[in-house]
């Protein structure tokens, strides 16, 4: 049942999203504390202010109410990706191909367990990350993260 729901918010949020000139990033429908969440994480070259959210929602809710595929109460919560998420979905890895990313490792490779570089492609669970002009092969079960790299 949460797959068919991720997978229908999402269809419903990329059409909202892109005519936002935003991207959805991932949609999450959990059950916690015996209260059911759906949860949309979207993102533009930008960035996503409280504003962006507040607009995507109300053009999310209206779209998935008129589908209505929660039978039981639920809370949508609707926010940036935020600076320290891992990217763990396909998904994820693909919409930031390009992007710089921190990398930490469960196990050393090519010498580094920690290191910045840009994510230059992804397939079938294997992140290929440019670290200084090296391309090194991850496979994202071997880390313990891999998430946009944020100069503060």
């Amino acid at each position: 049942m949460a797959n068919k729901i991720e997978t229908l918010a999402l269809d419903l949020g990329d059409k909202i999203a892109d005519s936002l000139g935003m991207s959805v990033i991932d949609a999450e429908f959990k059950k916690e504390d015996g209260k059911q969440f759906l949860r949309i994480y979207i993102d533009s070259a930008d960035g996503i202010g409280i504003d962006d959210c507040e607009k995507f929602s109300r053009l999310f809710s209206d779209a998935i109410d008129a589908e209505d595929p929660i039978e039981k109460e639920y809370t949508l919560e609707v926010s940036s990706p935020g600076i320290d998420r891992k990217l763990k979905k396909d998904r994820e890895f693909r919409h930031y191909i390009g992007r710089e990313v921190d990398v930490k490792l469960y196990k050393k490779i090519g010498g580094f367990k920690e290191f910045t570089g840009i994510l230059k492609d992804y397939n079938a669970g294997t992140a290929v990350v440019d670290k200084n002009g090296e391309s090194v092969e991850i496979n994202t079960k071997e880390a313990i993260y891999i998430r946009l790299h944020f100069e503060f």
